[in-house]
């Protein structure tokens, strides 16, 4: 598995193609939700399995914070490690852009997978796209 940065249009719509995947038609989210005013501000992240690209995330500059989001990984990818070594890049990347703090909104079914990584609750639960959702943050 390779993580990498998006650097070309193709490696953006693969990356804009898990997510909608994975949040438009697995989990409902509206498309004008999931694909939103940021994604010219984010950093994007795509992970490939044998050049097939199978998990996506991205990482934004957000009060100061570190912002991750977006994470997600193909259902057949699941239970692989996509989603630790996408964490990981992200926060290889946060680090070594002086970031310290980062902040991210976990679905709730998330949260063990995130305080595995060291996150912790700290807010209420809220709706995000009619979806519970908890904000985690970690220092780094």
């Amino acid at each position: 598995m390779t993580v990498k940065i998006a650097e070309n249009q193709t490696e953006l719509e693969d990356a804009f193609s898990i997510r909608k995947t994975v949040f438009v038609e697995e989990q409902n989210v509206p498309v004008e939700e999931e694909i939103d005013q940021y994604e010219e501000d984010a950093i994007h992240f795509i992970l490939y399995n044998n050049a097939v690209p199978v998990a996506a995330g991205r990482f934004r500059n957000v009060e100061g914070f570190g912002k991750v989001e977006r994470i997600c990984v193909l259902k057949d990818a699941r239970k692989l490690g996509a989603g630790k070594a996408i964490m990981n890049k992200i926060e290889a990347y946060a680090k070594e852009n002086g970031f310290h703090k980062l902040k991210l909104n976990a679905q709730t079914h998330a949260i063990p997978f995130y305080a595995r990584l060291g996150y912790e609750v700290v807010s209420e639960e809220f709706l995000d796209a009619g979806i519970p959702h908890k904000t985690m943050i970690k220092t780094i």
